[in-house]
């Protein structure tokens, strides 16, 4: 099991756009970066991940599992370069965890959220998983 972080800004694809897709999900498509892409073609199916609102809110808001490998981009066209993974919505955070708050947290001054803000596609550490959780008022993350 490995641990994700998705970015998103909330009017492009929100945390509530995700959970009205219900168990089928969606493709997490448009990344034109290659370490995030490469993030992607890592995953496996039953990967958990924060699902993150970027630059409005700024907050750590749900919980996503991946439910499709790795596949070409539906958006890019003729161009085989770029993948993507489906991720469908597990649960809310109970309390959205703000980048403020994980900034503040020693435990979490490695996590990419912090050290490299703008890859919209990021690993999280099993530590880093159960410390956001926690602070999202998740006694018991999935995992």
């Amino acid at each position: 099991m490995a641990y994700w972080l998705y970015k998103s800004e909330p009017f492009k694809f929100s945390w509530d756009k995700l959970k009205s897709k219900g168990e089928a999900g969606e493709e997490w498509d448009g990344v034109r970066n290659y370490l995030a892409r490469n993030n992607m073609r890592a995953m496996k199916i039953g990967d958990k991940g924060f699902f993150y609102h970027s630059n409005e809110g700024l907050e750590v808001v749900g919980i996503t599992e991946v439910c499709a490998l790795s596949h070409p981009d539906s958006t890019a066209g003729d161009d085989p370069r770029w993948d993507c993974v489906d991720i469908r919505a597990v649960c809310d955070m109970p309390k959205p965890v703000s980048l403020k708050d994980v900034k503040a947290n020693p435990k979490l001054a490695k996590m990419a959220l912090v050290t490299f803000m703008r890859l919209s596609v990021q690993p999280v550490t099993e530590e880093e998983w159960i410390e956001v959780c926690r602070m999202g008022g998740l006694d018991n993350p999935p995992r």
